[in-house]
């Protein structure tokens, strides 16, 4: 079965701590494709400083050239809140024959049971919890549970299986964050090496960060 990494955000900038981890997972759980979502409008949290359509030119800049990437911009077409459940829905469906694995960062992934619908997550696709500095897997409480219950160690499962498991991946820890290269770039500071050439070219041409 074909395996497909979903990897959603705010990507408002994206930045090489994205591309590392979607790089970094897309080897160690043999993905075929990771689609980029750029989230267009949030209900969990503030809306992005930038317009889902510029955020997502940025994606597809970053990812050019990288074998297996891919942006989608479904969401940005999408009237409403963006709603993971109705996008694994929609993915569900244009690929019948895959199984779906969604990329979370242990930060929101604890923070799931906020979610719209967030039990059906799991019967759409599988969830991969990333390791992220200052966050620690659930030890107790409703979380805890739902790992107990559908985690796994053996990677062969997230082929086998259409979704319904867990996965707990450890990648390489980048501390950049969005909301500092944001300030960095407000301030007048350049970010490079922080953000792709191509990415930081869009975000130079737009002016998207600068102070007005």
């Amino acid at each position: 079965m074909r395996s497909v990494g979903v990897f959603g955000g705010m990507f408002d900038p994206i930045h090489y701590g994205h591309l590392r981890t979607a790089y970094e997972l897309q080897r160690k759980l043999s993905l075929d494709e990771v689609r980029f979502l750029p989230c267009a409008n949030p209900p969990h949290r503030s809306a992005a400083s930038v317009d889902a359509a510029l955020r997502t030119r940025m994606v597809a800049a970053a990812i050019q050239g990288q074998s297996g990437f891919v942006v989608d911009d479904r969401e940005s077409k999408r009237s409403g809140p963006s709603y993971t459940v109705d996008t694994l829905e929609e993915l569900q469906t244009d690929f019948p024959d895959a199984s779906l694995c969604l990329i979370l960062g242990m930060d929101v992934f604890l923070g799931l049971p906020q979610w719209h619908e967030w039990r059906r997550l799991l019967d759409l696709a599988h969830i991969v919890a990333v390791e992220r500095p200052g966050w620690c897997a659930p030890e107790a409480g409703v979380l805890s549970g739902l790992v107990e219950r559908h985690a796994t160690a053996d990677l062969g499962d997230l082929r086998r299986e259409r979704h319904g498991r867990i996965f707990l991946a450890d990648v390489t820890q980048l501390e950049i964050s969005s909301t500092g290269l944001r300030s960095a770039i407000r301030a007048g500071l350049e970010p490079r090496y922080l953000v792709p050439d191509a990415a930081l070219k869009v975000i130079t041409e737009t002016g998207c960060y600068a102070t007005h």
